[in-house]
Parts: structure tokens; C-alpha cells; sequence
């Protein structure tokens, strides 16, 4: 099976979410693709995140009916601060007849070298990176001198939306309707998430 693994906080997942992953379903020919929720992200340590517990509901709720999208709480279930070569490494172990790609966005590659153990996760994975359509081309030839030609551009609509200013909307009072799928949005309200003061 080949499987692309879809790492963030997700918090909220909002449709930029889905389209990256859809896209990347679609052109790498990817039998599913499985959301993980990040635990405690290494470079946002200090950011203050909403509970790995709602963060996976909304997860659940997105993705809800799509026979190809999954979720894994992997980086959910262990304690302190999760990196993504220590998930490809327990994921490839559980799951071996597995093909992984490993699925980020054009501001990820750029800090890709900077990650733990990067050439492991290269060896383990391929690298599907994401250009949104408005974006200029992307330089790849950095990662492929480095790290070999283990790399796949994807191409997804210039969809500009970030977790951080859907938050800033909530706080705000502001609608979210069609920045989220609309059970996320039901979920937000009713657990009273990013409200200002809470």
C-alpha cells in the first residue's frame, strides 16, 4: 500500500488541510493518506497548543466519509516532545509492506535539513512537497544534492489559510463558515475553542 503521512498540529485542520492531502492522493497515486496530529512539535514548544484530545476529534470530524484519508494518533500516545523520524521509524516497523511518502509543505523543505535525523527520513520515506499554484517554482536542487532524487512536487490551487488566523477569527467573533468543514466549525463553537480568554 502506499501511504502518504500528513503531520501538524491541526489545530484547527481547516481546507487547505484537505486540499494538500487530496492533491497529494491524487498525483502521487497514494492508496491513503493518514492525518498525525502532532504531540509536542520541537520547534513549537513554547506555543501554546488546544489538547492533542480535540485537536484529533476535529481530525476525525474532517476527514469523516473520505474512504482514503485515516488518522493516526501516534505522536498522541507518547509523552514528550515527538519528531517526526522517531513516528516514520514505528510506523514503517508496525505497518513494513508499506511504501511511505512523507507530506510538507514548500516552507518545510526549506527547514528540512534542520530536522532530526533528516537523511533517515529520507531513507525511510519519500518527500512529497507541496507548491500552491501562485508560488514560484520550486529550487529542489539543494534537497536532491543532499539527499538524493527521493523527492515529488505536488501542485495543489493557491488556497492561502492558516490554523493561526482562524483562531485570530474565533477570538474575534468572526465567522470561519468554508474555512473549515462545517462539523469542525460546529465542534469549535460547542467546545468553545479560541475564544478570547479561554
Amino acid at each position: 500500500m502506499r501511504v502518504g503521512i500528513f503531520g501538524g498540529t491541526f489545530d484547527p485542520i481547516h481546507l487547505a488541510h484537505l486540499i494538500l492531502a487530496e492533491q497529494c492522493r491524487e498525483q502521487l497515486g497514494l492508496d491513503e493518506v493518514w492525518f498525525v496530529p502532532a504531540g509536542e512539535p520541537p520547534h513549537k514548544l513554547a506555543v501554546p497548543r488546544t489538547s492533542g484530545q480535540h485537536r484529533r476529534a476535529m481530525v476525525e470530524f474532517a476527514i469523516a466519509g473520505h474512504a482514503n484519508f485515516r488518522l493516526s494518533d501516534i505522536e498522541l500516545q507518547r509523552g514528550g516532545p515527538t519528531y517526526t523520524v522517531d513516528s516514520l521509524r514505528a510506523l514503517r516497523q508496525t505497518f513494513p509492506e508499506h511504501d511511505w511518502w512523507f507530506l510538507m509543505g514548500a516552507d518545510s523543505l526549506r527547514d528540512f535539513p534542520t530536522w532530526r535525523q533528516p537523511a533517515d527520513i529520507v531513507s525511510m520515506s519519500r518527500i512529497a512537497v507541496v507548491n500552491r499554484g501562485d508560488m514560484a517554482e520550486l529550487d529542489t536542487a539543494a534537497f536532491v544534492a543532499r539527499f538524493g532524487d527521493r523527492l515529488d512536487v505536488v501542485t495543489m490551487p493557491a488556497v492561502h489559510l492558516s490554523a493561526s488566523d482562524i483562531r485570530r477569527r474565533v477570538a474575534e467573533g468572526r465567522s470561519i463558515r468554508f474555512l473549515v468543514p462545517r462539523a469542525v466549525e460546529v465542534y469549535i463553537q460547542q467546545q468553545g475553542l479560541y475564544r478570547a480568554g479561554t
